[in-house]
């Protein structure tokens, strides 16, 4: 009784540790969701805001807007194209880690550029445009880089992938007509002597002539004598695997 007891204590802790453990799991995946969908939402708003500073405001702050969004753009991107190639292509980790170096250099040009949509002094910013462009077109360039290579990449793959699937089934189509005659085969009577080649229709002729002659030789006396009388079977020719006629006895 008390093995009993202790088991179903066992199994009740067990299944309460199973619950809490789901649980727990359960909160981490809903949190991971929400932040993920707040940060896509902020991420909108944010390209949203760029966006129209780019094409509303002109001066110094529309040209800070546009580069934020010429960067995010392209760094989101290229981002997006090597995290979803690296799962079929495990070459491309090593571009994935580049374009990790690659994202510290653009998150820190982001936060300039924020911090310079704040400043108040519009002359020093102006002055420092240059510099910053130079900057972003750099980092643009080396996104844009990994990004088509990846997909280039990707791009001959499938290509190679296709030509052999054409020469495969080029070579099975090829088998499945087996009836047909190669360029290579010869033509049918070439291949024979010329002795025995012979016009189209000269066999036919000849047998038809020899069909006549037997019917010309062959009269009614000679069916009438084949009917009459029966043949003679010891004037057949004889064959070795042919037994002997035993001669009649009489008792």
């Amino acid at each position: 009784m008390e093995a009993v007891i202790l088991i179903l204590g066992l199994l009740f802790f067990a299944f309460v540790a199973l619950g809490v453990y789901a649980g727990v799991k359960a909160i981490g995946a809903a949190k991971r969701g929400v932040d993920r969908t707040i940060t896509q939402a902020r991420r909108t708003v944010e390209d949203t805001t760029l966006r129209a500073k780019s094409y509303g405001q002109p001066g110094v702050a529309g040209e800070l807007a546009q580069l934020r969004l010429s960067l995010r753009t392209s760094m989101r991107a290229t981002q997006e194209a090597l995290r979803t190639g690296v799962v079929e292509d495990a070459s491309l980790s090593e571009s994935l880690g580049l374009f990790q170096r690659l994202s510290a250099h653009g998150r820190e040009l982001d936060d300039d550029l924020k911090r310079l949509e704040r400043e108040p002094d519009r002359a020093t910013v102006a002055s420092l445009l240059p510099g910053l462009k130079q900057r972003t077109e750099r980092i643009t360039h080396s996104a844009d880089s990994l990004r088509w290579a990846a997909r280039d990449r990707a791009r001959q793959f499938i290509e190679d992938d296709l030509d052999a699937l054409n020469a495969q089934i080029d070579v099975e189509a090829g088998a499945l007509r087996h009836w047909t005659v190669e360029p290579d085969e010869p033509v049918r009577g070439q291949g024979q002597p010329q002795g025995e080649r012979h016009e189209p229709g000269t066999g036919q002729a000849q047998g038809q002539a020899r069909g006549s002659r037997r019917e010309q030789g062959a009269g009614p006396a000679d069916d009438a004598a084949q009917a009459i009388t029966a043949p003679d079977p010891r004037g057949r020719a004889a064959y070795p695997w042919q037994k002997t006629a035993r001669p009649e006895t009489t008792n």
